[in-house]
């Protein structure tokens, strides 16, 4: 099961409801962070995750609201005696920040494994269960969206293994990872006693304006996470800041076969956030507009 977890959901003004942008993604031991404003570490206390659990920090873009908490972090993490590598990826320019960030905030580098590296398109992750893709988008400065797809699974029919003889062992094993097997001088396919789960896909749509990648990341995803700064009204302000509406979202998702659009990266102007999520409702039904610590299992 896919979790996810809002640490910061406004957009360049924090409130005293909404942090800086943050989401947290946690699937199988791995936790990985989307985007790192201002105060995340402190958000990832009050939502009961230790940050040492955190493998991977995916930067959408080097905006203050989406990395000012990289240098705390980071910093929290040498001083904790971390294990393992802290993998950071996002777009051109991120080694050249990092070493700004390490000359400004002085601390020893040799307590914490970092890997930067910098991506740009296609898939940049991958292992038995799930990968990472990425995509540019369209914004003031250069500006990554991300998929994260679980692989589809299998899993086995009891009843049909049963009828058969195959019982629990490493011959169902075999099956469920997709290989035919022998057995009592048969050859049995994975498909006559197992079935295909399809694996959940997230889509993270950061800061755009509205762009062919943009539809091209949200394509059949199961749960699409769209910038919407501003609602309709506000679309001339919204193109000039390189931002997206609530039903600029909504359509993107709407013409994507998305199945639900959670909104973010909400304006400080909003008080009552329901006036964004209406605002895209008027397009797409299944909309919900995100909060600091909400949660989504897929």
């Amino acid at each position: 099961m896919i979790e996810l977890v809002f640490l910061g959901t406004s957009s360049m003004v924090p409130t005293k409801e909404r942090n800086h942008s943050s989401v947290l993604i946690s699937f199988k031991g791995n936790n990985i962070l989307v985007d790192c404003g201002e105060g995340t570490q402190r958000q990832l206390k009050f939502a009961g995750v230790g940050i040492s659990k955190i493998n991977k920090i995916l930067i959408s873009h080097w905006h203050g609201d989406h990395v000012l908490g990289l240098p705390g972090l980071i910093q929290t993490l040498a001083t904790s005696d971390y294990e393992g590598v802290l993998e950071i990826y996002g777009p051109k320019g991120t080694k050249e920040k990092f070493k700004h960030m390490f000359k400004a905030f002085e601390f020893d580098q040799n307590k914490i494994n970092l890997e930067i590296k910098e991506i740009n398109k296609g898939r940049f992750f991958e292992n038995n269960d799930f990968v990472l893709e990425v995509l540019p988008l369209e914004h003031s400065v250069p500006c990554l969206g991300y998929n994260f797809i679980e692989k589809d699974r299998r899993r086995i029919n009891l009843k049909k293994a049963k009828k058969i003889g195959l019982k629990e062992g490493p011959l169902l094993g075999k099956l469920q990872s997709g290989k035919t097997i022998t057995f009592n001088g048969k050859k049995i396919k994975p498909d006559d006693v197992s079935y295909v789960v399809k694996g959940g896909k997230v889509s993270f749509v950061s800061d755009t304006l509205v762009c062919k990648n943009a539809y091209t990341l949200a394509k059949g995803a199961d749960l699409l996470i769209c910038e919407s700064t501003y609602c309709s009204d506000l679309e001339e302000k919204s193109e000039e800041y390189f931002h997206m509406t609530a039903k600029q979202a909504a359509s993107i998702a709407n013409k994507s076969d998305v199945k639900q659009l959670i909104l973010t990266h909400i304006s400080a102007r909003y008080k009552d956030a329901k006036e964004v999520e209406n605002d895209a409702k008027d397009i797409f039904e299944d909309v919900k507009c995100s909060y600091d610590f909400m949660k989504v299992k897929i």
